[in-house]
């Protein structure tokens, strides 16, 4: 392991030490995932925020969700595939207190905006006829204002208490990343009031957005519910089963992390569920939703059009039918 220029201050990120083999092949897994993150997002959000037809609440919540998506991504794998190429495990203090913060940021940031997405649905599929009075473009700006607001709040108040742990024994990380878990157990300082305040500050802001979205969707199931035609039923709930799905996706990663008992904690599962939120979730949001949205896919294939293909070529093949969201 090259730990070369090694500081006091400077953390060393294992990784996956333990499967020297593998590097290579693992190198270009994660270049994969990073390169289709980094397309899909960033295709997405260009054309969420410079597209006109996509200024509404809905899809300015998804930029902000691709932007999320985005930097997550680049908290992690970049880093993650200098240590895959070069061996370079190092990282500094600055650096590694940096990763905890974007790491808390982006983690509380998604809570809240797929919150505000549950309401978005609720509004749309219960309240359709006001749908403009209670999710209008200032409403809309004012839920992502408060949720980048608190997500920031909290990475700082997080940076805070962990800059308050003293570091005098191994700055072996056993991680991806800089992560509160793996900096607890190397801190050589009493560490139970921090780890108390974690948890509480963690319950607080991870079960709000937690009830906002459930309370949300007991509303959704009871009015798709009402619905007398099996047709009709299905057609509401496509409006809101790609964000469902996303969901599923980020809540079950959270809680298969955080809900393990301590018995079976392992750095290794952390490891696996590291590279679900900052790979691999990144990469299938756009495809989950944005690629299988109607309206998406006609702005995607009209720049196609105008970039590739020439005025006597043969049209897109859009199929007809209401946009999934």
């Amino acid at each position: 392991m090259e730990t070369t220029n090694l500081t006091i201050n400077d953390f060393v990120l294992l990784g996956f030490y333990e499967l020297p083999r593998f590097q290579l092949a693992l190198y270009f897994l994660f270049l994969t995932l990073y390169v289709g993150t980094l397309v899909g997002n960033s295709v997405t959000t260009a054309l969420f925020c410079f597209d006109p037809h996509f200024h509404s609440p809905m899809y300015i919540l998804l930029c902000n969700l691709s932007i999320i998506d985005l930097s997550f991504s680049t908290m992690v794998l970049p880093k993650l595939l200098d240590i895959l190429l070069t061996g370079n495990h190092v990282i500094s203090y600055n650096g590694c207190i940096t990763q905890v913060f974007l790491f808390i940021t982006l983690i509380v940031l998604e809570f809240f905006i797929l919150a505000a997405m549950a309401y978005d649905r609720y509004v749309a599929i219960c309240h359709p006829l006001r749908y403009s009075h209670f999710m209008s473009l200032q409403v809309c700006f004012w839920m992502s204002l408060v949720s980048w607001s608190i997500g920031v709040l909290d990475g700082i108040l997080y940076v805070f208490l962990i800059s308050s742990c003293i570091f005098c024994g191994s700055h072996e990380v056993d991680h991806l990343f800089c992560d509160l878990k793996p900096l607890m157990m190397l801190s050589c300082s009493d560490t139970y009031t921090i780890e108390t305040l974690i948890l509480i500050l963690g319950t607080i802001i991870g079960y709000v957005p937690s009830i906002m979205t459930l309370v949300s969707y007991i509303y959704i199931i009871s009015a798709i519910l009402k619905i007398s035609s099996k047709e009709g039923r299905q057609k509401t709930f496509s409006t809101c089963s790609s964000h469902l799905t996303v969901i599923l996706l980020f809540y079950g990663t959270m809680f298969g992390m955080n809900m393990r008992p301590k018995s079976s904690y392992s750095m290794d599962q952390d490891k696996v569920f590291a590279i679900l939120y900052a790979g691999v979730i990144p990469m299938l949001n756009p495809l989950i939703y944005s690629l299988r949205n109607q309206e998406v896919k006609k702005s995607l294939c009209r720049i196609i059009r105008k970039l590739f293909v020439t005025k006597d070529s043969a049209k897109c093949d859009i199929h007809k039918g209401q946009y999934d969201q």
